[in-house]
C-alpha cells in the first residue's frame, strides 16, 4: 500500500508499505479522506515527543471497512466508517467513570501505532463508529476533531446567555465556536492574527479582531463569562484569565508551550476556573457524530483536499501561510 512516511524533521516521503492485516478484534480500513492535526504540525517540526520516525501519522479520517478479523462482527465488509483514535484500557478507574482521555495507559493512532496517512489502516473494532448514508466521508473525518471542541464546551458547563472569548481562528477554535453555538450561545468573540482565517468566524457568527483591547475599547464590550485558549502560548492564555469577568472560567486546550506565567493573586482574588482540556471521552465523540449527522454544524467551509502525494506540501503551507485554509484533508486515487 501507498503511505506518507513521516522520516525525521520536516520530511514525509510516500512510500511502499505492506498492507496489515487486521488480528482479532480488529477491521481493516481503506482510507478515504484523513485531515491533518495541529498536533503532527508539531510532530512534522521535531516538537512532539509522541511522534518518533519512522511514523504514518493521521489520526482524523473516514473510510470502508474491506476485511475483518477474528472476533470482530459488528460490523461488515462495505461499511462507511469513523474512528475514534485514542485507545484506551478500559478497565481502570478513570476509563469506567467516564474521563477514558486521561487513561494512564491511553494510546493515540498514528503516534504509538501506524496512523491513518495511508491507503489502509487497522483499528480495533470497539472504537469504530458507523456513518449513516447521509454523512460524508469529510464529515466523518472531522468528527474527531470537532469531538475535542464538544469536550472543550462541556467542560465550560456553558449556558445560553454565557458570553465567550475563544483566542485562535485554527480548526480547534473555530469547532469550539460551533460546538458553542449548538448550546445556544450567541454572544462569541473569536481573536487571531491571520485576518482570513477571521473572515471565516466572521461568516459564522462570531465578533472577530486581531487586538481584543482595541475590539473591547471600541465596542464597550465587558469582559467574558468564559474563555478557552485554542492555541498554546503564554500570551495567548494570559489573554483568557485577563479578559474573563470574577468567577469566570478558562479551559487551556493549545499545546505551542509548555511553561507559562500567570498573575495568580489576581487568579485567586477573582476566582477564576482554570482546567485543561485533551481529546475526548467516549460520549463526547458520540455527540460530535450525533450533531453532525443531525446536521446541527457546518464542519466545512475552510477545507481544502489535496492528494496524500502532496502531504508535505499541505504541512508546509499550514505552518507558514495557511490563508483562509484551516484543515486539509488529505484524498486517495
Amino acid at each position: 500500500m501507498k503511505a506518507l512516511v513521516y522520516e525525521g524533521p520536516k520530511v514525509l516521503t510516500i512510500r511502499n508499505q505492506p498492507t496489515p492485516i487486521p488480528e482479532a478484534g480488529e477491521v481493516l480500513i481503506r482510507v478515504e479522506r484523513v485531515g491533518i492535526c495541529g498536533s503532527e504540525l508539531s510532530g512534522y517540526l521535531g516538537h512532539n515527543s509522541l511522534r518518533k520516525p519512522p511514523l504514518i501519522m493521521g489520526h482524523e479520517f473516514a473510510g470502508t471497512i474491506t476485511q475483518t478479523g477474528a472476533e470482530a462482527s459488528r460490523f461488515n465488509v462495505g461499511d462507511r466508517v469513523t474512528v475514534n483514535p485514542l485507545v484506551t484500557c478500559g478497565v481502570c478507574r478513570d476509563c469506567i467513570s467516564g474521563s477514558s482521555q486521561i487513561c494512564l495507559h491511553r494510546k493515540l493512532l498514528g503516534a504509538h501505532f501506524p496512523g491513518a496517512f495511508a491507503e489502509y489502516v487497522t483499528v480495533v473494532e470497539k472504537n469504530v463508529y458507523l456513518l449513516k448514508d447521509t454523512v460524508s466521508f469529510d464529515d466523518g473525518a472531522l468528527t474527531e476533531p470537532f469531538a475535542c471542541a464538544v469536550h472543550v464546551c462541556r467542560l465550560l458547563q456553558l449556558t445560553p446567555r454565557d458570553s465567550l472569548l475563544i483566542v485562535g481562528a485554527g480548526p480547534i477554535g473555530l469547532f469550539t465556536m460551533l460546538a458553542a453555538q449548538v448550546y445556544g450561545l450567541r454572544n462569541i468573540t473569536v481573536i487571531d492574527i491571520n485576518e482570513q482565517r477571521l473572515e471565516i468566524a466572521s461568516q459564522l457568527g462570531a465578533v472577530t479582531a486581531v487586538r481584543l483591547d482595541t475590539l473591547r475599547r471600541d465596542q464597550g464590550m465587558d469582559a467574558f463569562d468564559a474563555a478557552v485558549d485554542a492555541v498554546g502560548l503564554e500570551v495567548t492564555r494570559t489573554q483568557c484569565t485577563d479578559n474573563v469577568k470574577p468567577g469566570g472560567r478558562v479551559i487551556f486546550t493549545g499545546l505551542h508551550e509548555d511553561a507559562s506565567q500567570f498573575q495568580v493573586n489576581s487568579l485567586i482574588r477573582n476566582e477564576i476556573s482554570m482546567k485543561g482540556a485533551f481529546a475526548y471521552n467516549a460520549v463526547d465523540f458520540e455527540t460530535a457524530q450525533q450533531w453532525i449527522e443531525e446536521g446541527r454544524v457546518n464542519l466545512r467551509p475552510w477545507l481544502a483536499h489535496a492528494p496524500l502525494e502532496d502531504g508535505q506540501q499541505c504541512f508546509e503551507k499550514l505552518i507558514t501561510n495557511p490563508g483562509n485554509v484551516a484543515k486539509f484533508l488529505l484524498t486517495f486515487s
